[in-house]
């Protein structure tokens, strides 16, 4: 899916000013695998992420995104992590700062394929080899596969 029209909204007001937005990262586990794909935009390989709509609860956001993006049905498990991602400046010049609502996922039904041309290409990873995410997604994962309460980033 594109850039969301209540964003391309907002820019048209703003310009390339700082957006402050929420996204959700859907870190979907089934069977000791975890769902990854290879965004179209960097080429990045990442779990399913994306923009929480306006009025649009953040677990509702996790489970949309992994129905458009991969195809899936997910059932929402936990918050595992929230924290503030450092500002994305994109090549057009706008800059956004992402308050990222990380959540751990069960994987309910559908075969995995990109659904919406955000990702080239969707599967099943070992959890035990996450080598191809960066430092950033790798972190997220973590959190999500962690027992215990939601982590909040500086939080004391």
């Amino acid at each position: 899916m594109a850039t969301p029209e209540f964003i391309l909204e907002l820019r048209r007001m703003v310009g390339t000013h700082p957006l402050t937005l929420t996204g959700v990262t859907a870190v979907i586990v089934h069977e000791g695998r975890i769902l990854l794909g290879r965004r179209s935009d960097n080429g990045a390989l990442t779990p399913i992420t994306g923009i929480v709509d306006p009025h649009e609860e953040p677990a509702d956001a996790a489970r949309r995104e992994a129905e458009e993006e991969a195809g899936v049905r997910i059932r929402v498990d936990r918050l595992a992590w929230v924290h503030q991602i450092p500002r994305v400046v994109y090549a057009n010049g706008d800059q956004t700062d992402y308050l990222d609502l990380t959540f751990r996922c069960a994987w309910l039904e559908g075969e995995p394929y990109p659904a919406d041309g955000e990702m080239t290409e969707v599967d099943w990873y070992p959890l035990d080899d996450l080598s191809g995410l960066d430092d950033e997604m790798r972190a997220r994962v973590a959190a999500a596969l962690e027992d215990g309460p939601t982590r909040f980033a500086g939080g004391r």
